[in-house]
């Protein structure tokens, strides 16, 4: 408001014009007639040290201060950096002329003979006996986010309280920028006057006010159901997912049938995801959760669509002393031990195999409960019934009724390993074209 369009206003001490000045009251000879003067100077000219609260008018605000009749010989002086705990402010964005405000005394008189005063020690003062009664009734405090400080933000709440980063929510922030302008609710953790200490925490209130809501959310959360949520942070031990209400964690075991390295190889940040919950610890307040679970079992697909006996295609992905691994499906894996590799002795699978390798295996041992299976090179070379996904992939007319091999033409075929050449030897035996039929090859 400018001063052009000021009200006319009046105080106990003087009063403003039209042009928004102060005009002290007049003292007359008439005003002193039949008064005892010792009782007119006890009535009217204050008392007081420094250090003291008093109240005043606002009678003058410049750009540096700002001037307080509080019915003193003359006015006190509140420099601006008094007047708020908040740093570089405008003086007319604190009061206004005419306003009634404390203020404590700082100086009864500078080296200028001035009263100064302090409306932010007063402020502070009244805020302390408050934050003191909050902090032992363990009450909450709110107020205005002023800035963004190292670590964290300073929070108005009648003086400036520091609220640590880790502490604005109930997960660790990194921009605090908005926050700025904001007000928030918050308990006091850490009070230390003598150090000017007022620590504050935003997640022990938010805790503390989401515990029902949580406890209501755990109560109807059972093991076994199937709730949607959104993936909302990836740790090396697995992730988190917001059900609506809370946060449950899928552990890295149970992101996939398959093995993985990380949690982030299976899910990101802000993904939807159906999960099953597998427990609720209602103490911890803790919700165990599974992806896999939600998902096809890959070794219960593979036991039902294959048989012991059957010959699946592979690639060797692992050699180890007493034999190699074969990927024969989507994550499965299955073991042909060394002593079926070839009919001769082999003193190491290198001899037999190589990683990388694609060749046929038979199915010797299917065990779905320990999820184990056994494979064999050599039981392969001998024939049998081929699992039915490979049989258009290479060609039906390979096959016959029964699903059995009846071969490609090894003719033109150079086998690189003994396995191969042991299979490429298989097949040449038994198929034998008829004489003048015409053999089609197909490519090995």
């Amino acid at each position: 408001m400018s001063e052009a369009t000021l009200p006319l206003l009046n105080t106990q001490f003087g009063t403003f014009d039209a042009e928004g000045k102060y005009v002290p009251r007049q003292i007359t000879e008439d005003n002193m007639a039949g008064v005892d003067l010792t009782t007119v100077v006890g009535d009217t000219i204050l008392e007081f040290d420094d250090g003291d609260l008093v109240t005043g008018t606002v009678v003058k605000i410049d750009h540096d201060e700002v001037l307080l009749d509080i019915g003193f010989k003359s006015e006190g002086v509140i420099p601006a950096r008094e007047l708020s705990i908040r740093n570089d402010v405008n003086p007319a964005d604190i009061v206004s002329l005419g306003e009634s405000i404390e203020a404590l005394v700082l100086q009864k008189e500078d080296k200028e003979g001035r009263l100064v005063l302090s409306k932010k020690r007063a402020q502070y003062e009244k805020a302390w006996a408050q934050i003191e009664k909050s902090k032992e009734k363990d009450e909450v405090v709110s107020g205005t986010v002023i800035e963004v400080v190292k670590g964290g933000l300073i929070v108005d709440i009648g003086l400036r309280g520091f609220l640590p980063a880790s502490l604005v929510e109930l997960r660790r922030v990194r921009e605090l920028q908005p926050y700025i302008g904001k007000t928030v609710e918050a308990k006091i953790i850490e009070l230390d006057r003598n150090r000017n200490n007022v620590v504050l925490s935003r997640r022990a209130w938010l805790e503390e006010s989401q515990k029902e809501q949580r406890g209501d959310f755990l109560n109807n959360l059972k093991p076994g159901e199937r709730r949607r949520g959104v993936i909302s942070s990836v740790v090396n031990f697995g992730a988190f997912v917001d059900l609506g209400g809370m946060d449950g964690l899928i552990h890295v075991s149970e992101l996939s049938w398959k093995h993985i390295e990380h949690p982030n190889e299976v899910v990101t940040v802000g993904d939807e995801v159906d999960v099953e919950v597998l427990d609720v610890d209602y103490s911890k307040e803790r919700i165990s959760l599974s992806l896999k679970a939600t998902q096809m079992d890959p070794w219960q697909v593979f036991a039902e669509g294959h048989a012991v006996g059957q010959l699946v295609y592979g690639r060797i992905t692992k050699i180890v002393p007493f034999g190699a691994f074969v990927q024969v499906g989507d994550g499965i894996e299955g073991l042909v031990h060394i002593s079926e590799m070839a009919t001769h002795h082999v003193e190491s699978p290198e001899q037999v195999v190589t990683a990388g390798e694609e060749l046929w295996v038979k199915i010797i041992e299917l065990d779905t409960a320990r999820r184990r299976i056994s494979l064999s090179i050599i039981q392969a070379v001998e024939g049998g019934e081929v699992a039915a996904e490979y049989r258009d992939a290479f060609g039906a007319h390979n096959y016959d009724a029964e699903g059995n091999f009846i071969g490609f033409d090894y003719s033109e075929f150079t086998p690189e390993t003994e396995a191969q050449a042991a299979w490429a030897e298989y097949a040449t035996e038994q198929v034998k074209p008829a004489e003048g039929d015409d053999v089609e090859a197909t490519e090995a």
